[in-house]
């Protein structure tokens, strides 16, 4: 009895790696993670000062916290790591916390602002 073997037909060119995400996209999956306190994401309430990626598709969010003894500062920063790091494209999540310039109410969006009357 012969066997024959019938090679893969794939081709050897790498698939393309999925694009990694703009500014924009990572700004609108982190409207996702919420600070448990106020229950707003993070996004409305000015807590995210950048977040930007490489052509790797290496992340990096600069954000920071409503005080530096935030309770639910360690909780936040794990959600923005899980969200972003689940978008398509993203190899890796750097989260630096910083605290100047220092949040201030004034970096709400306007609506939310107003909407907890500051």
């Amino acid at each position: 009895m012969s066997r024959y073997y019938f090679p893969s037909m794939s081709s050897s060119a790498e698939t393309p790696s999925p694009p990694v995400p703009t500014s924009d996209a990572i700004r609108k999956a982190l409207r996702a993670v919420k600070d448990p306190e106020l229950n707003l994401n993070i996004i409305d309430i000015g807590l995210v000062y950048e977040a930007e990626s490489d052509q790797a598709g290496n992340v990096r969010v600069e954000m920071t916290l409503t005080s530096p003894g935030c309770p639910a500062g360690g909780e936040i920063i794990e959600d923005v790591k899980r969200v972003v790091g689940d978008m398509e494209g993203v190899r890796s999540v750097e989260v630096e916390l910083v605290w100047d310039p220092y949040w201030t109410p004034e970096k709400m969006d306007p609506r939310v602002r107003a909407f907890l009357g500051f």
